[in-house]
């Protein structure tokens, strides 16, 4: 899927259609495994789709790396705090496995918010896309056990057992690898 696509089966649900042109323009690029995409303290200049691959967002506490998100195909990805404010970016984004995305830089995207209705409406369905996630996030964080929310990481996401690390699973759910093992050890997949 493209952000094209995406947005046809998202935000119009599909009565957008391929032949219409986006009102901004798009970039492809190929991304390296293990290669920082946004590093902290940059400036994010642009909305990522992640077209093939998997990347981790991260924050950084007291010299340690929390994970806060895996992204996966078909989503977006960008510091959006730093995308919005221009300010320098609080967290920083990897990625784990080869990647290809399409992106917009946020230039193009401003410059389709004064006269473009799909530009408008792909933004406010973003805007809302990224605080739905960050609002389950927390509530997952509030109300659920570590097991729990392991548990509904895989049923989401069931690569995540083949494509990311055991210590990187464990950062992301907050608890050590030592404590995953154990929760892997009574959950069957």
């Amino acid at each position: 899927m493209h952000i094209h696509n995406y947005i046809n089966d998202n935000v119009f649900k599909n009565s957008f259609g391929s032949s219409n042109e986006l009102p901004f323009p798009t970039y492809h690029k190929k991304i390296k495994k293990n290669e920082i995409i946004t590093p902290f303290g940059s400036i994010e200049d642009k909305a990522i789709f992640l077209v093939e691959g998997i990347i981790e967002s991260a924050i950084e506490n007291n010299g340690e790396i929390k994970i806060i998100d895996f992204v996966f195909p078909n989503n977006f990805i960008c510091s959006y705090t730093s995308f919005l404010m221009n300010s320098p970016s609080d967290i920083q984004t990897k990625a784990l496995t080869d990647c290809k995305v399409e992106y917009i830089l946020k230039s193009d995207l401003e410059k389709a918010y004064q006269n473009s209705i799909v530009a408008n409406k792909f933004g406010k369905h973003a805007a809302e896309q990224f605080l739905i996630k960050k609002i389950k996030r927390e509530n997952e964080f509030l109300t659920l056990s570590a097991e729990e929310r392991y548990v509904n990481l895989i049923d989401q996401n069931p690569e995540i057992i083949k494509s990311i690390p055991v210590h990187k699973i464990a950062k992301y759910l907050g608890i050590h690898p030592e404590s995953l093992s154990r929760i892997r050890s009574k959950v069957y997949f």
